[in-house]
């Protein structure tokens, strides 16, 4: 770029260039570098909402099993533009096994353990193959309790966040349990530590249990989960959405209907279209869906926006302009299930074929977003109990892919 240009200028056409252009443009100036790699440059551009929206999708490989990761291009494209992600060698260096339990900003949060069974969550950014390691604070021993865990980018601060919260796996223990140790621990990237919440007035309630199903949406985080009530005839129990204010650090509670709120835990789940929250009803016979969005952030204001009949079909998630993306199993008598996607519209009836097969049920749909979070951070870096480590990388595998 001429240096007849003024700086300012220069920096404001680097803003809207993608990310792939401006990792190259580090290499061109100092000061280009020094822009591209400073954290408030880093935050301003990942909270534009201007950037393409994606689908990240991950898959066991019919041939190898091996973990895909493939993003889609979700625009008039759709479904050709594909391009590939290997995971970062620090993903794959400290994590046995592991599963996506978010996505924000750019940011992709696995959940899973190390060679010795040490809990690690990794954040990672597959457009850059930058990530940092986070290691679990103590978990609960037993079966008394269970934890359930949620990933997203604060709104304000642009500041990734990791919640944990420790429930009682059972009712039948609620009576004889007077409180739950460490309920709810946060880690924020920009401490480098886990912390109790900033607001600790109104933790759930010891009859919530919840499930692993969440999302998150503008900044706050939902859980499904259900609450148990005590009756004569022993407890019963309704489904609601516990949410997570990643700003305020507040909870709320969002009570669905009833047509919803008395449905089993395990046929229903929670996911978004746009910035609107969701729920997906299975049918008891496992003939369908139907999909329930609620109404302008108005708790209980729930409508149901289609249903679709047909078995074997599970749906994954949504294109941002609501087409649901279907799973459609395919039996193999004596081999195991595979199944192809499809993006369904249903208004025209209508489906685009993502070109994709696979083992059946090993397929996740998450939205996506191309950012530099995480530009600025040490590379193999892990936090643990506050303190930043770097972890060796061996040179052979320099050049491996997940």
């Amino acid at each position: 770029m001429s240096d007849n240009i003024p700086f300012e200028i220069q920096s404001e056409i680097i803003k809207r260039l993608p990310v792939k252009s401006l990792i190259q443009f580090r290499t061109v100036s100092k000061p280009w570098k020094s822009l591209i790699d400073s954290t408030p440059f880093i935050n301003h551009y990942s909270s534009q909402h201007t950037h393409t929206q994606r689908l990240l999708v991950t898959y066991d490989d019919p041939v190898d099993s091996a973990t895909t990761y493939v993003s889609i291009a979700d625009d008039d494209t759709f479904p050709q533009q594909k391009v590939s992600y290997s995971l970062p060698l620090l993903t794959t260096n400290i994590l046995k096994y592991s599963s996506i339990i978010g996505t924000s900003h750019g940011l992709v949060c696995l959940y899973g353990s190390d060679p010795i069974d040490k809990e690690i969550a990794v954040v990672c950014n597959l457009s850059i193959r930058k990530a940092v390691g986070v290691v679990m604070p103590d978990l609960p021993s037993g079966l008394t309790f269970g934890i359930v865990v949620g990933f997203g980018v604060c709104r304000e601060t642009i500041d990734p966040k990791i919640v944990k919260i420790t429930y009682i796996s059972s009712w039948d223990d609620m009576e004889s349990i007077s409180s739950i140790p460490s309920q709810v621990e946060v880690f924020t990237l920009s401490s480098g530590a886990w912390r109790g919440p900033c607001s600790s007035s109104n933790l759930p309630r010891k009859s919530i249990r919840f499930s692993l199903d969440s999302v998150v949406i503008d900044g706050v985080l939902y859980w499904l989960a259900a609450d148990g009530v005590n009756t004569r005839s022993g407890y019963n129990y309704y489904m609601l959405i516990i949410s997570f204010d990643l700003t305020s650090e507040e909870f709320g509670e969002i009570y669905l209907p009833d047509s919803l709120a008395r449905v089993d835990d395990y046929n229903l789940s929670i996911s978004k279209v746009r910035n609107s929250l969701v729920v997906l009803r299975r049918f008891l016979d496992d003939s369908g869906f139907s999909v329930w969005m609620m109404l302008d952030g108005v708790p209980q204001s729930f409508i149901r926006m289609f249903t679709i009949k047909s078995p074997d079909l599970l749906i994954k998630g949504f294109r941002k302009n609501g087409e649901p993306i279907i799973e459609m199993v395919q039996h193999h008598p004596g081999q195991r299930d595979g199944s192809f996607f499809v993006a369904y519209d249903p208004c025209s009836k209508d489906v685009v074929n993502l070109e994709i097969d696979v083992f059946a049920r090993s397929f996740c749909v998450f939205p996506y977003i191309e950012t530099l979070l995480l530009l600025d951070q040490p590379d193999f870096v892990i936090y643990d109990q506050g303190k930043a480590t770097l972890q060796s990388v061996e040179p052979s595998d320099e050049g491996k892919n997940h």
